[in-house]
């Protein structure tokens, strides 16, 4: 009895930390052997597609084998080789693996990989997420920031220009934006862009090529035009059907869109659309009986 005592009063008095227990990989309701080869190709199917869309918990498992296989791209050695060899299900990666992974990722010292939240499935109502490499070709982030920079810049050009003169000067400025965004501090006050918006641009620009500042103000050019071109385009195909017919009526605007120079948000504009009923139509209800008179109810 005094033995176990003693055990006792060392154990809730030790100060050492406690063991960590089920740290490792998920189990996925599978075997080992077939959790493994899973794994294996779903990082195959990432070095292949460079993104690839799956659930939540296994995009996160794939994305930590991903990070370190090509951290073993970027050692270079035999044994990295032989090892990564091993892993990939397909040899034909292994020159990108070693070649353009390992250039793009050279002064990056981590996080490869991205993983963006899609919802949840149809059916099992299991999360899904988008598993990207990042700085890929179809790099979403990069999409992403780069339409939020030029909503910004063509919400600012619109309080001071027409749309008219706008589209005739183009998206002017557009790579001094994107420079002078690049040097400032991310609460540093006196910039065009929101802080968020900063931070995602500093972000997408920290580990690319002195040319990417280009890239990306040639992007948010084109998005600026497709802001201006959209309202304009339907306007133009509405007038062409009103001489057709002139009883069409305008497009309405859905629930969720804005459209250039306004500033209320996206959700207050849906629950505009979405919280009211429509009023009751005027006049009869148009049916059968109303088109036809009683001949057809008769008949």
């Amino acid at each position: 009895m005094l033995i176990l005592f003693q055990f006792q009063f060392q154990f809730l008095n030790s100060s050492s930390p406690a063991m960590k227990h089920g740290v490792a990989f998920r189990k996925f309701s599978r075997t080992s052997s077939h959790r493994m080869l899973m794994l294996r190709n779903l990082v195959t199917s990432l070095f292949e597609h460079e993104q690839i869309s799956t659930t939540l918990p296994k995009a996160r498992d794939t994305a930590r084998l991903a990070e370190k296989i090509i951290t073993m791209g970027k050692k270079g050695d035999r044994a990295a080789h032989s090892r990564a060899s091993a892993f990939l299900l397909r040899p034909v990666l292994l020159p990108k693996l070693f070649g353009a992974f390992a250039q793009r990722y050279a002064d990056r010292p981590g996080g490869y990989t991205r993983i963006h939240k899609l919802g949840n499935r149809p059916g099992d109502n299991a999360p899904r997420a988008i598993l990207e490499l990042v700085d890929n070709p179809r790099d979403l982030r990069w999409e992403i920031t780069s339409r939020a920079i030029g909503w910004e810049m063509l919400k600012d050009k619109l309080t001071s220009q027409k749309p008219v003169s706008i589209i005739n000067k183009g998206a002017e400025g557009a790579q001094q934006v994107v420079e002078a965004e690049r040097n400032m501090k991310m609460k540093e006050s006196g910039g065009l862009l929101r802080p968020k918006t900063r931070w995602n641009l500093q972000k997408i620009l920290k580990y690319r090529d002195p040319s990417a500042s280009a890239e990306l103000s040639q992007k948010v050019g084109d998005y600026m035009d497709h802001l201006l071109a959209t309202p304009m385009a339907t306007r133009s195909l509405h007038e062409e059907k009103k001489e057709r017919s002139p009883h069409i009526r305008p497009p309405r605007t859905k629930a969720g869109q804005i459209l250039p120079g306004e500033t209320r948000p996206a959700l207050s504009l849906a629950r505009g659309a979405l919280g009211h009923r429509r009023p009751p139509p005027k006049g009869p209800v148009l049916s059968l009986n109303t088109v036809f008179g009683r001949k057809y109810k008769e008949a």
